[in-house]
């Protein structure tokens, strides 16, 4: 199993014990996000945590000391100890990106990425997120970029999505059938 596939189960049951429970979803992300920032900010406890020359029972006990030090409730807790137990502690950072990911199909939410070659006008731009809305039948969280190689139109992904109406794209459409006539 890769880690990647670990990492959306031991994400889904998380979500699922979270809305058995009735806990705060978006608490649950946060004190997931608040460990996993950890790693970041301690290299060395990530190093230790990490290593596979450090004993299991030795990560497990240092794991249940952050837990009781950040007094993270029993959901994340248990779930970061049984990653520790098991030595995957190296799955956080895909298993974070994963439950955010559930989290919004659990709000209906559906991000949307839009790509322009000049700036939109905020009025402008919500009028494609709700076009967005009305298509996919969910909230649209909407950002965009500006990228002058697109000479004109726009990119969008809308989930899985790729909607393609920049005009640099309609030029080399143009440029492959004139090409193979010729």
């Amino acid at each position: 199993m890769t880690s990647r596939t670990a990492a959306i189960r031991y994400a889904r049951a998380l979500l699922d014990v979270a809305v058995k429970e009735q806990a705060d979803l978006q608490a649950v992300e946060s004190e997931l996000s608040g460990f996993v920032a950890l790693f970041d900010e301690y290299p060395t406890l990530s190093k230790v945590l990490l290593n596979p020359a450090v004993p299991v029972p030795r990560k497990r006990a240092a794991v249940e000391e952050l837990v009781k030090t950040l007094g993270m409730s029993s959901i994340v807790g248990k779930l970061v100890i049984l990653l520790a137990e098991r030595d995957r502690l190296g799955l956080l950072p895909e298993l974070l990106a994963s439950y955010r990911e559930r989290l919004l199909d659990q709000q209906n939410v559906v991000r949307a990425e839009l790509t322009t070659s000049e700036p939109l006008d905020p009025a402008r731009a919500e009028r494609i997120r709700q076009s967005f809305a009305t298509v996919t039948g969910r909230t649209v969280r909407m950002t965009s970029q500006v990228d002058p190689s697109l000479i004109g139109g726009l990119v969008a992904r809308v989930g899985g999505t790729v909607y393609d109406a920049s005009l640099a794209t309609q030029l080399q459409k143009m440029k492959d059938r004139l090409t193979e006539r010729v």
